[in-house]
Order: C-alpha cells, then structure tokens, then sequence
C-alpha cells in the first residue's frame, strides 16, 4: 500500500522575523492541510528550507509536525542529506518519533556514481525502518537516480517503495516505471507534470502548488483516480499560469511570499534565499487573483 494517494504538501516552514521556526503557525498551517483536501504532510524539505535549518531544528520541526498531525493524514520527513551518515541519523530520529515515511534526496556537491547512490541508499535502509521514498532532481543536486539504479534498489531494498520524480523527464519516468513493472509508488516532482505522471501510473504528487491551493491539488488527483481524466487534465492546464508564477524564481522564494500575500505570515527566507522581487510579486499576486485566491 502506498504511503499516501494524491496531493501531499511540501510544506513551507514559517519563521518569525528574527528568523526563528513559528510554531504556532506551523500548527496552524498543519491543521489547515489535514482539513482542507491534502493527503500528505512533507516536513523539513527543500520548499521548508531544510538546507539551512540546523540538525537540531531539522529534527524538532518534524517531531512537532508528528505530534500536531496525530495521524490524522502520513506525515513524511525529509531526512536526506550529502552525508549518509547524517542522512542515517536523521532518519532513524524521525522514525523513532513516529514519521509515515521517509524522503531521501541524493546526495548533494558529493556528486556520486549510481554505484554511490546504491551504496548510500541501502545504507540508509538497513539502518532506518520505514518507507522510503527516493528524491530525483539533479537540477538541484547534481546527481541523477538512473531508471535502472531506481529499478535495482525498489527490488533489493524491501523499504525502498516509492520515488519522487521532478526531472521533468518524461521518458525517464516512463522508463523507470517499466523496469519496475509499475510497481513502484511514483509522485510527480513537478506540479506542471501532475498528470502526465499519474497517466503512466503515478500515485499522486509532493507539491508546492498545494500551499496555496490544497483542495484544488487534491482534486487534480481525485479526478483522476475516478475516471474523470478530461476534468483532471482541464485543472491541470488551469494551473499552469500560477504554477509558473511559484517558480518563477527559485523555490521556495515565491511560495513564501504567496502565501505571506495571502496573510499566513509566513515570515522571511533564511539567506542565501533572498525575497521576491517588486515586479514578480506584483505579477504572483494578479496571477493568485485570477486564480481566485484572496489576498490580504
């Protein structure tokens, strides 16, 4: 059984102004995304700012992200890191505090050979007992998890079961799902991409439209799932104009400012992250409008 079907969030993570995690907004956020359509909680990934989180913040945020949520939907924590020793203690922590699952990025600046990939992964399985979703996006880390490498590990690694794809590329994708025998859980990495992944067997998607738009996310999939493909793609193509607002700068830049445009107070980026500028929040903020999204 897959760890979830449908729209899980990769959640932002809210800071006050002195740049410290808001945990009552956390909450907040956490408990309006177990009642308005998502289906997943993704804590402490690369839309949360994981990469300048400390170890220790890393590892409360996503214990708070537990115990807030209650099982009410899986929540996954996002544990990887360029050190599989490291990756290897996080996600052991977040299993002990009771994380759905786990998602693991490749190893970043290392750079290392599928051969690597292979050796950290199962590593880090043998060590940590929990679902285990692989995290492709070389356009962040460098490396690229090969169909085959992605095949060889759902197949020797019992808790490897599930990989998030945000290559963009389609016959990749579509490779990986035939060496598996569709047998892996694939998410879509991208939420321009939902459902061209669910149309070659895809589960469902970890995304950032969802920050703002839960319901709308989860319906793309529902849809879907329920034989309605023609309404599923005609909301998908509907997004694609706030969707390429999101990403109009490097994510999660343009999401935190969204949502703080939508009076969450999210609160700031930590550098190097820097905010917005003036002429693409203007544009973000038309394009939430017209998506029917109120501002504040």
């Amino acid at each position: 059984m897959a760890i979830f079907t449908g729209s899980g969030v990769a959640l932002v993570t809210p800071f006050h102004e002195d740049e410290s995690i808001n945990y009552d907004k956390l909450d907040e956020m956490l408990d309006y995304h177990c009642t308005h359509g998502t289906d997943s909680i993704i804590i402490c990934g690369t839309t949360g700012e994981s990469s300048t989180l400390s170890e220790e913040e890393h590892m409360e945020c996503i214990k708070f992200a537990i115990e807030r949520v209650k099982g009410r939907i899986p929540v996954i924590a996002g544990t990887g890191s360029n050190s599989t020793y490291t990756t290897i203690q996080m996600s052991k922590e977040a299993v002990e505090d009771g994380a759905d699952g786990l998602l693991l990025v490749t190893p970043y600046y290392n750079k290392c050979t599928q051969d690597g990939l292979i050796a950290h992964y199962t590593a880090v399985a043998k060590e940590a007992k929990a679902p285990i979703i692989l995290y492709s996006v070389a356009s962040r880390t460098g490396v690229n998890i090969a169909p085959e490498t992605v095949a060889a590990l759902h197949k020797n690694i019992e808790n490897i079961v599930a990989v998030k794809e945000a290559s963009g590329n389609i016959s990749q994708i579509s490779k990986i799902m035939q060496l598996t025998d569709g047998k892996i859980d694939l998410y879509s990495g991208n939420d321009d991409q939902i459902v061209p992944l669910l149309s070659v067997g895809g589960k469902g998607v970890i995304s950032v439209l969802a920050n703002v738009a839960p319901q709308y996310t989860h319906d793309i999939c529902a849809k879907f799932f329920e034989g309605d493909v023609k309404g599923s793609c005609k909301m998908q193509l509907d997004a694609i104009p706030l969707i390429e607002k999101l990403f109009c700068e490097v994510n999660p830049i343009p999401v935190k400012k969204a949502l703080n445009l939508m009076g969450w107070q999210a609160g700031p980026l930590r550098m190097p992250l820097t905010e917005m500028t003036e002429a693409h929040t203007a544009q973000l903020a038309k394009e939430l409008e017209a998506f029917g999204i109120k501002l504040a």
